[in-house]
Order: structure tokens, then C-alpha cells, then sequence
């Protein structure tokens, strides 16, 4: 099995979803996927298990179904695609995708 980590970027409190939200960035070998994601929790929470839920949610989404993601060819980063799809792209509402997989 590989190593993967995982970055966490532009984390925040979204209070109306009462959840945390990030663009979390998975890293394994050389490619590299990035993934919104959000875990519903209360504002008092500390940050590292906040972290840890995001990060944990991030690499379940890369090691299964990727959903929403954004893949990183030679470090260059590239437009958010839905992994497989080749039907042209439909408009996805962020948020409410992200109030989804908090659900």
C-alpha cells in the first residue's frame, strides 16, 4: 500500500450548515486529487478532530468513488471534473453537494 496525505486548504465554519468545510488535497506517490468536503459538527469543536474528519472523509473519496474531484497531472492543477463521466458536464451547485456528504 502506498503512502497518502492528505492538505487541507481554506477551511471554514460554515454556520448555516453547521458543518466544516475544505478543499482537502490527497497525495499518493505521484498523482495527486483534490476534494471538497464538509463534515457536519458543532462550532466548539477543535480544529484537529475537525482535521482529522476532513482528512478522513478525503481519503475514503480517493481510495472509492471520487465524486467530485479534481485531478493534478505533473502538479498543475485543472479544473474540478466528475471522475469518469463523458457526457458534457452539467452545472453542480458546490454547495449543496457539500451539504450532501455531510449528510
Amino acid at each position: 500500500m502506498q503512502n497518502q496525505a492528505v492538505e487541507l486548504n481554506s477551511v471554514i465554519y460554515n454556520a448555516a450548515n453547521q458543518s466544516f468545510e475544505a478543499l482537502a488535497t490527497v497525495y499518493a506517490g505521484t498523482s495527486s486529487r483534490s476534494f471538497a468536503c464538509a463534515i457536519n459538527a458543532p462550532i466548539d469543536m477543535n480544529f484537529q478532530d475537525a482535521a482529522k474528519g476532513l482528512s478522513t472523509q478525503a481519503l475514503r473519496r480517493f481510495n472509492g468513488n471520487p465524486g467530485l474531484s479534481s485531478v493534478h497531472p505533473l502538479g498543475i492543477p485543472s479544473p474540478i471534473v466528475r471522475a469518469g463521466r463523458s457526457q458534457p458536464r452539467k452545472v453542480i451547485d458546490a454547495f449543496d453537494m457539500l451539504r450532501q456528504l455531510a449528510a
